[in-house]
């Protein structure tokens, strides 16, 4: 059985003005957010064996946060998780089927949906994920289907 982490980014400053979006930084509360993401993932034994990370600076600050306390794994930036569709997570998923666990950092609503679909296999059917939240999803075999996951952890600062 393979494990997928689906990391949403910690709490941001909101965008300052003439900024992008892309650009938004974590706030204070937001580093303490991922540095308690980090220890949990420590604690229950979830250090992930890559992880793909969006390319906004809130993700990409959330995911070196947790690293620092979880320790250094591989990582890559990954442009289509910005703004994605399911269809797209899913495909990146497919993509890395070979990885045992896989952990994703990545923004709302995709990361709540995606939750939702793997493990009751309606996307609809989603209650929110706050941000810093990480949920753990144990998936049988390689192939990445509607309803085939099974949550084993939700966890939120």
């Amino acid at each position: 059985m393979r494990e997928l982490i689906l990391l949403r980014h910690a709490h941001a400053e909101p965008a300052a003005p003439g900024q992008a979006d892309i650009d938004r930084p974590l706030s204070a509360q937001g580093l303490a957010e991922a540095e308690a993401a980090g220890r949990w993932l420590l604690a229950q034994g979830l250090v992930p064996d890559c992880v793909l990370c969006s390319p906004a600076r809130r993700a990409r600050e959330t995911l070196e946060a947790v690293l620092q306390v979880a320790g250094y794994v591989e990582q890559r930036l990954e442009q289509a998780i910005y703004e994605a569709t399911l269809g797209t997570l899913i495909g990146l998923l497919q993509e890395h089927r070979e990885v045992e666990r896989l952990m994703l950092v990545g923004h709302n609503p995709g990361m709540e949906r995606l939750v939702a679909l793997l493990h009751s296999g309606q996307s609809g059917q989603y209650r929110g994920m706050p941000t810093a939240a990480v949920a753990v999803l144990s998936l049988p075999g390689t192939d990445i289907e509607p309803g085939v996951g099974r949550l084993s952890a939700f966890w939120w600062p």
